[in-house]
């Protein structure tokens, strides 16, 4: 199929995510929901299963007077996290998700800051945390026992929670935001916001197998576009529960969709690109690449055997990577492609609910971050600033009010990067806002520029550019064979400089020895790392 425009896809609607259980429970009782490794081996639940235990939780969560509370959730990626989620919202609770690998203070202060009357801990991370966060914590571990309760409550009449009615506008959840540039926000989202992102973005693409949920559910793009859409659409979620397992999952489940942010896409292309270096083939398979396109362009595509080996890596069955979360480098998406996997760049913010473009299969172009969701607005202010107007965009920052009013005016929400959207509504990024660099000339330079140019390097893991009184700075955090390589560095530099106007050139390379310092969905915090 040619790469143009096509017809968005039909999507099961939903008001809200009670109803979205109830119709998968009804018209696909037996269908497999999640499948996810245990003590025992592997376990499956079907949506009717999920439907059922989300009931239990919830009946039980009522008779503990667990109504109009602000519930906090910590801890790795569960069933059992997923299913505290659901009856959370379904019973007109509030959803405090936390990310559980913050120091024990920021813990803390984040379900302080979101009133969090009651948490549900992981085993993992209940001692770390539990006599910080709210009034009473619930350890995980307990899970069957609860459902066991909830269950007898069910059977012995307790309909309360059955019977309560969604307020599709009343704060559902809370997350937070990265705090790339700042302090950490909560993002109130409604049942209103979620459910308008998972029917409009899922009209952009739709898995046709399962998906291996590796984001962490405490983060927007890891929850409702990794693990809610696909609910809706019916397929079944494989949950990771550490980064470590990833390859074993992989090969166990052979995901047909994966949902990555750039850290996992650049590290699985430099490995592969590796194990070509030592087998001595680089040049061979560089060209091997080329011959592929050209084949593909004449209509004749041999990918799935000729890169076999290379989707191996992936369990064999790989067809798409939903990446997002921080830009990525074209070169990626090119490469992936003649590989056979199609990497589809996305766009959006929490305050979205998260996603407001992506590309799609049959219609993308390489360089933009997507397609504007169907269903919302798209502008961009005199200073270049990308906004969206729309059901997806959020109630509002917790107890917040002058940041919500910076970031909400009239409805329109104000991203704070840069941008352009071309006649197909298509989104293209040039630079974060808040991270220009405004030189003494009057010069502005977006540091993702150069960061870009120099992260696709095989010498370099992590970069970041800023301005030291007045001068470009480099700092690069190198591969391990190349740590403390100054003579490697300053070539390098002198490379990402030719052709470049003399005020967008680098002054000055710095080599770290320990990786940056990183939020949970692994972009480096700027302001954490940037010598003041």
């Amino acid at each position: 199929m040619k790469n143009k425009a096509y017809d968005f896809y039909d999507v099961t609607e939903i008001s809200n995510l009670k109803e979205m259980i109830d119709k998968k429970a009804n018209l696909m009782p037996d269908m497999t929901a999640f499948v996810y490794p245990c003590a025992t081996g592997e376990m499956k639940k079907t949506y009717f299963d999920l439907r059922e235990d989300v009931n239990a939780f919830g009946a039980w969560m009522y008779s503990k007077k667990i109504k109009n509370k602000h519930v906090g959730l910590i801890g790795e990626n569960s069933y059992e996290w997923l299913v505290v989620y659901f009856a959370t919202i379904n019973g007109g609770n509030v959803a405090v998700a936390i990310d559980k690998g913050l120091p024990e203070e920021e813990i803390a202060s984040l379900a302080k800051s979101a009133d969090v009357d009651v948490s549900f801990i992981s085993d993992t991370f209940y001692d770390k945390v539990s006599k910080k966060v709210g009034r009473k914590n619930y350890n995980l571990k307990d899970f069957d026992d609860i459902l066991s309760e909830g269950r007898k409550l069910l059977k012995d009449g307790a309909e309360e929670y059955l019977n309560y009615e969604i307020d599709s506008d009343k704060t559902a959840m809370i997350l937070f935001t990265s705090g790339t540039s700042g302090v950490s926000k909560g993002v109130e989202l409604t049942n209103r916001n979620i459910a308008f992102e998972i029917v409009h973005t899922s009209k952009l693409y739709e898995p046709y197998g399962g998906v291996l949920a590796v984001l962490p559910f405490h983060h927007a793009f890891g929850l409702v576009v990794g693990v809610l859409m696909v609910i809706n659409y019916g397929q079944p979620v494989f949950i990771n529960k550490s980064i470590k397992y990833i390859k074993k999952n992989m090969e166990e489940f052979g995901p047909q969709t994966m949902f990555f942010v750039p850290m996992f896409v650049e590290f699985f292309h430099k490995q592969i690109w590796r194990e070509i270096e030592k087998r001595g083939a680089t040049k061979a398979f560089k060209g091997l690449m080329k011959s592929t396109d050209l084949m593909l362009k004449a209509g004749v595509d041999v990918r799935h055997k000729t890169y076999g080996n290379i989707q191996k890596v992936f369990g064999g069955n790989l067809e798409c990577i939903i990446c997002g979360g921080a830009a990525l480098d074209p070169m990626y998406v090119k490469e992936f492609r003649t590989w056979g996997i199609e990497i589809l760049n996305g766009y959006g913010a929490t305050e979205c609910s998260p996603c407001t473009a992506v590309n799609r299969v049959h219609h993308h172009k390489d360089g933009s971050v997507g397609h504007l969701v169907p269903g919302i607005e798209v502008k961009t202010t005199e200073e270049g600033e990308i906004a969206f107007k729309g059901d997806l965009i959020m109630k509002g920052y917790y107890k917040n009010p002058e940041a919500t009013a910076d970031a909400l005016v009239d409805g329109w929400y104000h991203t704070g990067d840069l941008g352009y959207v071309d006649d197909e509504n298509f989104i293209f990024l040039t630079g974060r806002k808040k991270n220009l660099i405004i030189l003494s000339n009057g010069e502005n330079i977006s540091p993702e520029e150069l960061e870009q140019d120099i992260a696709r390097d095989p010498a370099v893991k992590e970069v970041l550019v800023y301005d030291e009184d007045s001068k470009i700075i480099a700092e690069i955090f190198p591969e391990e064979e190349y740590l403390g390589d100054a003579t490697y560095f300053e070539k390098l530099k002198t490379k990402v400089n030719k052709g470049r106007p003399i005020y967008k050139q680098i002054t000055r390379i710095k080599l770290r020895e320990e990786e940056f310092i990183k939020n949970a969905s692994m972009k480096i915090v700027r302001y954490k790392n940037i010598p003041k």
